[in-house]
């Protein structure tokens, strides 16, 4: 794990490549999210009135691939993102390697199984 606050710091600190891109994913996703996430609560919760907010409105927003690939590409990011910064953790705190290995097994099993449920529940439904 890189705990560099700039680039040429975490270049000169990582051992491998895979861990620097991992550190630059990390600076880009955040950023990207912060956006995503505050444009979709903007279009969700104060662009739409409180009456205009029902079931048929959102599968109607779903029905265009643009909103789906956005929905998506949050899913995606927030998923990746949160799973890095869990390893982390996981790294840190779980100092033997055969329970860091069943741990990570747990908790990539989890979260592949909830990625995949969010994925078919926001591909699926067809209006």
């Amino acid at each position: 794990m890189l705990r560099a606050k700039t680039y040429q710091d975490a270049k000169m600190a990582s051992h491998t490549n895979a861990e620097l891109n991992w550190w630059i994913f990390m600076r880009i996703s955040g950023v990207l999210l912060v956006f995503l996430v505050l444009g979709h609560v903007y279009m969700t919760f104060i662009q739409v009135s409180e009456s205009d907010a029902t079931f048929d409105a959102v599968v109607n927003k779903l029905a265009q691939p643009a909103w789906k690939f956005y929905d998506f590409l949050i899913l995606l990011l927030a998923t990746l993102h949160g799973v890095n910064g869990a390893r982390y953790s996981i790294e840190d705190y779980i100092r033997s390697r055969p329970n860091r290995f069943w741990v990570k097994g747990v908790f990539y099993t989890v979260v592949a199984s909830i990625f995949t449920l969010g994925t078919i529940g926001l591909f699926t439904y067809h209006a």
